[in-house]
């Protein structure tokens, strides 16, 4: 009666396509240098600015001294501070909340 008309639809089949890769965190590490080397050879602005973005990377990765004092100079910086608002609160505590606490009453 209904012959190849259904009443009602049939889901089509899914197919799974996986297509396994390998990854080579090595090689990924050797394709990436050699295509920065390349752009370091490279003689028109964007091998200029390669290589001035490289030269800073190099010098500010090669002073870690310079870098380890500017750390615990801010570090004691942000201490310094903390202490000072912790005295600071602890006086007006201790001077204005009498006060306050009598013009409430």
């Amino acid at each position: 009666m209904f012959g190849k008309r259904r009443m009602f639809k049939v889901p089509v089949h899914q197919k799974f396509d996986y297509k396994p890769m390998y990854y080579d965190p090595k090689k990924e590490e050797l394709e990436e240098r050699i295509k920065g080397l390349k752009e370091l050879q490279k003689d028109d602005v964007e091998g200029a600015k390669a290589r001035i973005a490289s030269g800073m990377r190099s010098s500010y990765l090669a002073d870690q001294e310079y870098r380890k004092r500017q750390v615990l100079r801010s570090n004691l910086v942000l201490v310094g501070v903390v202490i000072m608002l912790i005295v600071l609160g602890y006086l007006l505590l201790n001077v204005y909340l009498p006060d306050l606490n009598k013009f409430i009453q």
